[in-house]
C-alpha cells in the first residue's frame, strides 16, 4: 500500500501537516490540496490546536512547486477533465484560507520553496528557513506567471525586487530571504526538531499567539550570514522598475557589466507572453486585497490552461521531453500584442470570489 501524500497529525497541541511525496520533492498535487481543505476547516475551530506547523518529508524539499505535468498530460490525452479547471481553483482557496487562519501558522522550510510550494509557506503567519532553504518564483520559465499569491507577496517587496523575481525567476537563499522579508527567520536545520517540540510545549493561546511564536521561533534563530541583494538593488531598481518587458530588455542591454548581461540572457529564454502577463497582473495585483489578487491570477490560470498556449509548450520542453528548447508564440517580446495580453485577465465562467 502506498503512502499517503499527505500526513496530518495533532501532537502536542499542534495540528502538523507533512507534505509526504520526497521522491518528487513534495510537490503539489490536486489530491493534497483537496485533503487540505478538508482539516483546515475543523482545526480553525478545534481548541486541542493552537497552531498550524506545515513541513516536508525527506531532505531536499519543503515543496517544489505544484504538479503541473498532470496538467499537462491532461490536455494531451484531451479527455475532457476538469483538473486544468479545479486545480487552480481549489488550490487558490486554500492559499486564502492560509492567508486567513485564525491561528499562527508555522511554515518549517528545510529545504527548496517553489512555487506551489511558497503559496502555502509566504501567507502564513509565520516562516522559518534553514540552510537547505532555496526560494524560487520559477513559473515564467514554463510559460506561466507567478502565481499562488504572487501578486500579492511579490508587489509589497521593496523596490523593484519583486518584479525582478517574478520575471527572472531568481534563486534567493536564506541570507536573502530574511533580508526581504519572505521569511521571517533562519534556524538550522538541526534545530527544526526542536523547535516544534518547544512551540508545542509553549502556551500560544490567547490574542497575543503570534507574538508568543516570535518567541519561541527567536531563542533558535541564528545567522543566515551576508545577504546579496542589498549590494544589487541598485541594479535591480534601474532595470526592472521599468513599465514592459521591452523596457526592461533595453536597460539592461545599456547597463554594462555581468549582472545586467546574466539577467537580460534569462530574459531572453523566457515566454515573451508569459513576461508580458506577469508584468501586468504585477501591476494589477499592487495595492489590492488577497482576495481581489487570487480572483485575478484565477482568470489568468484558466487562460494559461487553453490549448495551444506557452504554458504547455514549457512544460514539454523543460519537464516532460527536457529538450530545453521551447518554442514560443510569439517567438519576440514585439510580438506579444495588447490584446493577448487583455485575454489572460476577462472573467471566466467558473469565476473565482470570496466572501
Amino acid at each position: 500500500m502506498s503512502e499517503p501524500e499527505i500526513l496530518f497529525e495533532i501532537k502536542d497541541g499542534l495540528g502538523v501537516i507533512t507534505l509526504n511525496r520526497p521522491k518528487v520533492m513534495n510537490s503539489i498535487s490536486h489530491g493534497m490540496i483537496l485533503e487540505m481543505e478538508k482539516v483546515l476547516p475543523g482545526w480553525e475551530k478545534d481548541p486541542k490546536v493552537k497552531a498550524v506547523v506545515l513541513r516536508g518529508a525527506g531532505d531536499r524539499a519543503f515543496c517544489a512547486g505544484g504538479d503541473v505535468v498532470g496538467l499537462y498530460r491532461e490536455m494531451k490525452d484531451k479527455t475532457g477533465g476538469t483538473v486544468r479547471r479545479d486545480f487552480f481553483r481549489d488550490e487558490y482557496i486554500v492559499n486564502r484560507r492560509i492567508y486567513r487562519f485564525a491561528k499562527p501558522w508555522i511554515s518549517l522550510i528545510d529545504g527548496i520553496d517553489m512555487g506551489g510550494g511558497v503559496g502555502l509557506s509566504a501567507h502564513g503567519s509565520h516562516s522559518v528557513a534553514s540552510e537547505k532553504f532555496l526560494f524560487a518564483m520559477p513559473e515564467t520559465t514554463i510559460g506561466l506567471f507567478p502565481d499562488v499569491g504572487g501578486g500579492y507577496f511579490l508587489t509589497r517587496l521593496q523596490g523593484a525586487l519583486g518584479t525582478f523575481l517574478a520575471l527572472t525567476s531568481h534563486r534567493l537563499k536564506a541570507a536573502d530571504a530574511v533580508w526581504a522579508g519572505i521569511v521571517d527567520a533562519f534556524v538550522p536545520s538541526a534545530k527544526m526538531n526542536d523547535l516544534q517540540a518547544a512551540l508545542g510545549a509553549a502556551d500560544l493561546d490567547g490574542p497575543d499567539a503570534d507574538r508568543k511564536v516570535d518567541a519561541v521561533i527567536a531563542r533558535f534563530a541564528g545567522d543566515a550570514g551576508m545577504p546579496t541583494l542589498p549590494g544589487l538593488m541598485a541594479d535591480i531598481d534601474k532595470c526592472f522598475s521599468a513599465d514592459s518587458v521591452a523596457d526592461i530588455v533595453a536597460r539592461l542591454k545599456a547597463q554594462p557589466g555581468e549582472w545586467a548581461a546574466k539577467q537580460l540572457a534569462a530574459l531572453l529564454k523566457l515566454s515573451p507572453l508569459s513576461m508580458a502577463i506577469t508584468l501586468e497582473q504585477l501591476r494589477r495585483c499592487a495595492n489590492r486585497s488577497f482576495e481581489d489578487v487570487m480572483t485575478i491570477e484565477y482568470r489568468m490560470s484558466q487562460a494559461c490552461m487553453r490549448e495551444g498556449h506557452d504554458f504547455f509548450e514549457g512544460v514539454r520542453a523543460l519537464l516532460v521531453d527536457k529538450d530545453q528548447k521551447p518554442k514560443w508564440n510569439p517567438a519576440t517580446v514585439e510580438g506579444v500584442t495588447r490584446d493577448m495580453v487583455e485575454a489572460h485577465f476577462k472573467p471566466v465562467a467558473n469565476d473565482l470570489f470570496f466572501d
